[in-house]
């Protein structure tokens, strides 16, 4: 019996074991149809992804991982409403990418909400654009196809799985055709959410105060806390009627519950929940903020008062017993837009439902309730007893409090600006400049503190106070602190607000590396052309260099009869950074590659580096036009493997000069065995 037992257990892991060195296949992939009503239908990509493995978020950082991507193709039967929605992402900061990365695992379903056009039934075609990843590799993105068999409208609203197995998928990102597969009900069962669970087993009054407070600790974010002294400023000049004072301040409450509730759940319902991170991350939005923060502090230092217009006042104080709202609703308006890069993560979650659910509608928007009034609640207090602040002169403490805050507003105004300048690539806002001007500013402030810099209004510091001269130390400490990152050091504890690292011109760990690399091996690099294909757009680890086309290496391969070693990489790939960060960089590695290898980087994610014309590939029915895809199809065709990293040895003739080829393993002597190897059997041939 146990025999028994034992033979299909031994042939599932010989199974196992033959597809671990073939091509990686991880991500499972299902669509289903779901009627919503008699005009309105949800398409379901739901997804399982092996053990390990991970998806990335379509709203993932700039400077991380490749996004996630839907494109669909042109259909007059249908009209999509808003972008495809996701769950709420696991969200971690990465090291290598020096940002926080956004990422799914095990199984998630995506959703996809579209109007039909007509009542026959039609299909709903398109491609996915993604990259998964797991601890030891990551498989380049690809266009993979997708086809959703939707039917002719019913009645009645019910749950209709598309009727063709073949559209159940099991989906490699490099697979040109999405492979048929019918997946066990039980594992798309389960492949659902929890957000699904009925509402009743939620307690909504557990949500609200969750996201009440979630509100109230928004205030103490960057983007949020500096917009305080500009609220505060506003109402302070506001006229000696109390009564009317009051009804503006209670106002400017309701109008920040009104945007985040209402506004925001039409702003996702209509344009997509990614229009929120739009406000956040695109330039023009950050180029606003940052004037309106640049503003206030030269209003804050005393160069000038920020004032209402003369005939907005006068027609403010004509509509007093009407309600003179426009002010302080636009102060409002003002206060929620800024707040939208902060913000927009913690209630992205909130919004993504209700633009998805209709089971879960009262959930998303008790929650965006609790969250507006925990936002609103500490501004509208402070709007609505500004005399308190204004009547407290003794000391001349509230001056300083207001060139405290300006300092800040001028310092946070820049992360505005560096979104700004990363959008357009203005490269005017680079990482050793931002610092700098941080240093100076934080150091500035510090002195201030200490009372050796006066501004207007300010009064003779006699002695210094304990809260002051700890608030000092805090700025001081904190400018001496960023010092080290204007020659590169990472500075992981404000990373998150710095501009990425490849901004920084001068990094002396680069030129450290650099200089040592062609100390130990110069003469490798003798004879490697400088226009060598793609060296304008892309890079080499540090200390080496190679070529980015396979054809130029196989030349130089014959010029210098040395073999080559080809690297398949990506430029968002986690883990081949890792790669070059342990192994790569070692020293006895370094000389040993540079000194008997000409290396070749093919990057397989680099999707927007056209191919000319006479380059391109037919794979099948479709023809390669880009770089990342025909060093992707090379790597798939040549060495049955989609993942990366991924490092094989060949002579100028494309023979493989190893037994076995090398993927992810950041240990240095075992690489540097594999790199014997190949040197060996080049110089037997």
């Amino acid at each position: 019996m146990k025999n028994i037992i034992k033979l299909p257990l031994l042939a599932l892991f010989v199974l196992a074991f033959s597809d671990s060195v073939a091509q990686v296949n991880p991500a499972h992939w299902k669509f289903n149809v779901k009627e919503l009503s008699a005009t309105e239908v949800e398409l379901q990509f739901q997804l399982a992804l092996d053990d390990g493995w991970h998806i990335y978020s379509q709203k993932s950082d700039p400077n991380g991982p490749i996004p996630s991507e839907y494109t669909f193709e042109e259909n007059a039967n249908y009209k999509r409403v808003g972008g495809v929605t996701e769950p709420k992402p696991h969200e971690e900061f990465d090291d290598v990418f020096k940002c926080t990365v956004r990422s799914f695992s095990g199984k998630v379903t995506f959703r996809q909400k579209i109007k039909r056009n007509t009542d026959k039934a039609f299909e709903v075609k398109g491609s996915m654009y993604y990259q998964l990843c797991n601890d030891g590799s990551c498989i380049a993105p690809d266009d993979v196809p997708f086809t959703f068999k939707v039917p002719a409208a019913k009645a009645e609203s019910e749950e209709i799985v598309a009727e063709n197995t073949d559209s159940v998928a099991t989906a490699a990102v490099a697979d040109t055709t999405v492979k048929s597969e019918t997946a066990p009900a039980a594992e798309i069962a389960a492949a659902k959410p929890e957000t699904e669970q009925p509402e009743k087993q939620k307690s909504l009054l557990g949500l609200f105060f969750g996201a009440l407070l979630a509100g109230i600790v928004t205030m103490f974010t960057p983007c949020v806390f500096p917009m305080i002294p500009m609220t505060v400023n506003f109402f302070m000049h506001g006229s000696d009627n109390k009564r009317k004072n009051r009804r503006q301040a209670l106002f400017f409450g309701f109008s920040i519950i009104f945007m985040f509730a209402v506004l925001g759940a039409i702003l996702t319902l209509f344009l997509g929940p990614e229009s929120l991170n739009v406000i956040g991350t695109h330039g023009i939005p950050n180029l606003i903020f940052f004037i309106i923060f640049f503003v206030f502090a030269l209003s804050f230092f005393g160069l000038f008062e920020i004032k209402m217009p003369e005939k907005w006042v006068n027609a403010s104080d004509a509509q007093a017993d009407k309600g003179g709202l426009l002010a302080p609703f636009f102060i409002a308006l003002t206060t929620v837009l800024v707040s939208f890069s902060c913000t927009g993560p913690i209630i992205g979650a909130a919004l993504v439902e209700l633009a998805t659910s209709t089971t879960n509608r009262w959930i998303s928007l008790v929650s965006m309730l609790g969250f507006g009034i925990g936002f609103a609640l500490p501004f509208t207090l402070l709007a609505f007893f500004p005399s308190v602040l204004k009547n407290m002169k003794s000391g001349g403490w509230l001056n300083s409090v207001k060139i405290v805050f300006a300092f800040l507003e001028l310092a946070f105004g820049l992360k505005f600006l560096q979104m700004a300048d990363l959008y357009w690539g203005w490269r005017i806002l680079d990482r050793e400049i931002y610092l700098a001007l941080w240093i100076v500013i934080f150091t500035l402030m510090g002195i201030y503190l200490l009372g050796k810099l006066k501004f207007k209004g300010d009064e003779d510091v006699q002695h210094i106070g304990v809260i002051r001269l700890f608030l000092s130390i805090a700025s001081l400490s904190f400018a001496v602190y960023m010092v080290p990152g204007l020659w590169g050091a990472p500075l992981n504890g404000i990373s998150g607000f710095l501009p990425p690292m490849h901004t920084q011109d001068f990094n002396i760990e680069k030129i450290v590396v650099d200089n040592k690399g062609a100390a130990v091996s110069a003469v490798s690099y003798d004879g490697i052309p400088a226009d060598r294909k793609y060296a304008d757009k892309l890079h080499e680890p540090l200390g080496y260099k190679g070529f980015f086309d396979i054809e130029e290496a196989k030349a130089y391969a014959r010029q210098t009869g040395k073999p080559i070693f080809i690297d398949f990489t990506g430029i968002n790939c986690n883990n081949c950074r890792k790669m070059e960060q342990y192994v790569l960089s070692n020293d006895e590695v370094k000389k040993y590659m540079n000194d008997n290898y000409v290396l070749c980087e093919l990057y397989c994610d680099m999707n927007d580096i056209d191919l000319p014309e006479s380059e391109w590939v037919k794979d099948g029915e479709r023809t390669i036009k880009t770089l990342g895809r025909r060093n992707l199809f090379m790597q798939r065709t040549l060495y049955n493997m989609n993942a990366q990293p991924y490092y094989v040895i060949i002579d100028a003739d494309g023979n493989s000069l190893t037994k076995e080829n090398f993927s992810y393993n950041p240990d240095p002597a075992k690489f540097l065995e594999f790199l014997k190897e190949g040197t060996t059997n080049f110089a037997q041939k």
